[in-house]
């Protein structure tokens, strides 16, 4: 007669381990504390008071958003990392996962021109490994420090009928907040604005799948640790771009689809983008990804080329938006500019 597991830690899932588990990365998420946090990770639910929430509680700025007459709009998004995963636990090296799942997010919510309140983490795995796990937790405050917010809660799922002993998967969340009349949606956007590219870390987040196609395993085990870098979070920048009234009428994160997907988002009608080639370096860590058979034409449209977001702005707004992120260390290029068309990208 078969037998059964007698305990749900035989089963695979110990449920104990994961209450430590929690407890170990409270100390971890209170690093991210902000103004408005009621309560944070080991609650059904983490709360924040949008009335209650300021900027840094070391600094006496007030977000554009909680002014007297202003109408908050809450801004959300939801995303992974993709299989940027299978590479990492490869490589022995998951930390950057954890920036990155916070990155794909908060840089998503800072298109609308809204600031990032607070984040959570899911993470699904067969068995529970403390020390991986926490490496990619260590990586998730890393980013909400980096991004200024909250690290609110999350949950730890064990699936060993879903998952090897060894894999897992991660997906996040973020909130954040933005006032109607901040509000950024590409409406604005006018035939002669100027693409501004701010420079990525590499690959981010996106087309791991076909680097991992394309490339032996001995090739991605030499640049692991190039192709790992973690995701540039563009927060802090670009929200004190537009905190000096420098005016932005678009702004797009370059992910999977690349300038094709997520710049047509942004446009008007009656407008396209005329994107320049060799108006940008191209960092070193798509070439051997290039030489080994994939087009250029491609390569444009899976990966950012360098490339980790566009701002579209006037002009004469271009100069000290530029001065302010050489002042944060993001170098930027002026990459194109829009054009009459049909929401289309036109690469010359």
């Amino acid at each position: 007669m078969k037998r059964f597991p007698l305990t749900y830690k035989q089963a695979g899932v110990d449920v104990a381990g994961a209450g430590r588990f929690v407890r170990a990365i409270q100390p971890l998420a209170r690093l991210t504390r902000r103004h408005g946090l009621v309560r944070g990770i080991g609650g059904f639910g983490g709360l924040f008071e949008l009335n209650a929430s300021g900027g840094n509680p070391a600094s006496r700025d007030i977000p554009r958003w909680k002014r007297r007459g202003r109408s908050p709009i809450l801004v959300a998004s939801a995303d992974g990392v993709g299989t940027k995963l299978k590479l990492a636990r490869l490589a022995g090296w998951v930390e950057p996962l954890g920036v990155d799942l916070v990155a794909m997010n908060v840089n998503d919510i800072l298109c609308a021109g809204a600031e990032p309140l607070f984040f959570l983490d899911y993470v699904a795995a067969g068995r529970l490994n403390p020390e991986l796990l926490l490496s990619v937790v260590k990586g998730i405050v890393r980013g909400c420090v980096e991004a200024h917010c909250v690290l609110l809660g999350g949950e730890t799922a064990q699936m060993p009928l879903l998952y090897g002993a060894e894999e897992f998967d991660l997906a996040g969340f973020a909130v954040g907040a933005v006032d109607r009349a901040d509000l950024i949606t590409g409406e604005r956007v006018r035939v002669g604005d100027k693409l501004l590219g701010l420079a990525s870390n590499g690959l981010h987040a996106n087309g791991f799948t076909l680097v991992q196609k394309v490339l032996s395993k001995r090739e991605l085990a030499a640049r692991a640790r190039e192709m790992l870098r973690p995701t540039r979070i563009y927060v802090r920048p670009v929200l004190e771009i537009l905190r000096r009234k420098i005016p932005v009428h678009g702004i797009a994160h370059i992910t999977g689809g690349s300038f094709q997907e997520k710049i047509p988002r942004i446009l008007p009608e009656g407008r396209s983008v005329l994107l320049r080639k060799g108006s940008w370096p191209v960092p070193p860590v798509f070439r051997p990804i290039q030489a080994a058979g994939v087009s250029e034409a491609e390569m444009f449209r899976t990966f950012n080329m360098g490339i980790g977001m566009v701002l579209i702005l006037p002009p004469g707004a271009v100069p000290p938006a530029q001065h302010l992120l050489k002042r944060r260390s993001v170098p930027s290029w002026v990459i194109g500019e829009v054009t009459r068309g049909r929401r289309e990208v036109v690469r010359l």
